[in-house]
């Protein structure tokens, strides 16, 4: 089964880092400088035909001079090409904090940071984490000018968020330190890979490993109702010594501590480009017994203190310059299909995405609820001892 859920998202808990969040926050957000001559309010306009235009956006964006965001790491999906992007066609500073963070992070700052100039314009969250800040009334609705080209499934009627890139679960390997890689999850419980198999961090969290436990659920009899089979996985894997609680990153696969990563194609693609300057023969296969592949969502935070920069920003990021750079850091845009039919998509990029077969179905926001109570309740007893 294909599966398509949405960058590392937080599950639970986070208390320790929001109160670092918070403690780093001072002073009170600036005033709003997103106005037109005729009173329109960037703060609440919900497209940017409703602010007077995209020229007026721009304007008024520059005029902010700063976005400010949170858990945007450069090498995660081409986002430094996208950063820089932004700033060298609109001369706007794109503030990241904490790059590594995660999405649970990124609405922590919204909540504890309401009011004060650091907190987060613009949102990258997990789908059921962008579900779930909705549901807080933390979001802005705000239509970018391609929301009709984006899928039905894909995004909130009411434009609060909207899917943006995605890609599947798959195997990354040091094929100089693994003999024999594996390319399933049946694979990845043989004797050989003792010690070796890891996640990108612990899927309570982790929106990344997450998708690799319901991968393992998908690939031993589970399904979008049921994760369980996924937790047993990784219980059995942790039983036989397989299993590492090392969380994979790219210096722990250069220190050889993690030479088996489960993590989203486009990291692990990344990765291999990454690694070949460093002597590390990173292999990338999606296992053929668990194809789960997931979106991530953008979003504005309702009370952004950079409310034009910040709707600005989603523009840019749903253009065609935009999506062609998710698209070239190995990650499948949400308007992929639109750009292909409109003659906009980069066909040299489309071409080097990791090879899958079959059409993704996605779980329902009952079904990721449910998931997600399933691994808080249950990780912890799988992967102890």
């Amino acid at each position: 089964m294909t599966v398509f859920l949405p960058r590392t998202a937080l599950l639970t808990g986070g208390i320790a880092v929001a109160a670092a969040l918070t403690l780093s926050a001072c002073g009170a957000a600036p005033d709003d400088k997103a106005t037109t001559a005729d009173g329109k309010s960037a703060a609440t306009a919900t497209s940017a035909a409703d602010f007077g235009g995209l020229d007026a956006l721009v304007k008024a964006a520059k005029k902010e001079g700063t976005l400010h965001a949170i858990a945007l790491p450069r090498d995660w999906a081409n986002y430094g090409a996208l950063i820089d992007g932004f700033t060298k066609k609109y001369g706007i500073k794109i503030e990241v904090e904490s790059p590594d963070g995660t999405s649970q992070d990124e609405i922590n700052a919204v909540t504890s940071r309401k009011g004060q100039d650091r907190a987060p314009d613009v949102l990258d969250l997990g789908s059921s984490f962008a579900l779930s800040a909705a549901q807080q009334g933390l979001l802005a609705p705000y239509k970018v000018t391609a929301f009709g080209d984006l899928p039905a499934g894909q995004k909130d009627s009411a434009g609060r968020w909207y899917n943006d890139y995605g890609g599947y679960i798959s195997i990354g390997c040091d094929a100089k330190k693994v003999k024999e890689c594996p390319t399933t999850f049946k694979d990845l419980l043989k004797p050989q890979y003792k010690g070796q198999v890891a996640l990108n961090g612990n899927p309570t969290k982790s929106g990344s490993a997450f998708g690799g436990v319901y991968a393992a659920s998908l690939a031993s009899g589970g399904s979008f109702d049921d994760i369980q089979p996924g937790l047993d996985f990784f219980a059995k894997l942790k039983k036989n010594g397989n299993y590492t609680p090392v969380e994979s990153t790219p210096a722990t696969v250069e220190k050889g501590e993690t030479p088996i990563s489960i993590d989203w194609d486009y990291l692990n693609a990344g990765y291999a480009d990454e690694f070949k300057s460093k002597g590390v023969d990173w292999k990338v296969s999606v296992p053929s017994d668990g194809q789960f592949s997931q979106y991530y969502s953008q979003a504005v935070n309702k009370d952004a203190p950079h409310p034009a920069a910040a709707r600005l920003w989603q523009e840019y990021l749903y253009s065609a310059e935009g999506q062609n750079l998710w698209l070239k850091g190995y990650a499948r845009p949400v308007l992929m299909p639109a750009m292909e039919k409109a003659g906009t998509l980069d066909k040299t990029a489309a071409a080097k995405l990791p090879a899958v077969s079959g059409t993704p179905s996605f779980p329902t926001e009952d079904q990721q609820s449910k998931a997600k109570t399933a691994l808080a309740q249950g990780w912890g007893k799988a992967v102890s001892g």
